[in-house]
């Protein structure tokens, strides 16, 4: 498996369903290799606190995790929670974050992105879909987050 730096501006390529079944395909066999990095703990004015758990595989970003503090758990894409009034502890949060990313399971179907000429492929954990996983068009290569993997770089050392 490798993981490539894509060149900007490549135009549209014809797609092809078997290169989508591919792309769950790399994916699945992927997700065994990814952790959970280190929770991105962010703090605003009035005291709230927002908590995202970067999906790391070799030490590349793939998507961001948004994490419920209130609950202690994984919160659905597209719901970041900014909580009040609630103490974060950074370790527990990290040891459940790795202990939930081992139950992540592929949903077996795709969406494409033209302008970045990726399958996005979601996974799941327990009912909520909670990250989306980027393939090369071909189906062949996982395609990091980059500018996720620039922010918690120093964090991975």
């Amino acid at each position: 498996m490798s993981i490539r730096i894509r060149a900007p501006g490549r135009g549209p390529r014809k797609i092809r369903p078997e290169d989508a079944v591919k792309a769950i395909n790399l994916v699945k066999e992927s997700l065994k290799l990814f952790t959970a990095g280190p929770p991105l703990i962010h703090r605003g004015p009035a005291g709230e606190v927002h908590v995202d758990i970067p999906l790391i595989y070799d030490g590349y970003a793939f998507d961001r995790i948004h994490y419920d503090p209130y609950e202690n758990c994984f919160s659905p894409k597209g719901r970041p929670v900014h909580a009040a009034g609630v103490r974060v502890d950074r370790d527990q949060v990290w040891e459940l974050s790795k202990q939930y990313i081992k139950e992540l399971v592929v949903i077996e179907a795709v969406e494409f992105r033209d302008p970045e000429d990726v399958w996005v492929v979601p996974l799941a954990w327990r009912c909520y879909i909670v990250a989306h996983v980027k393939v090369s068009y071909d189906g062949e290569e996982l395609v990091p987050d980059y500018p996720l993997t620039e922010e918690i770089s120093g964090r991975l050392m």
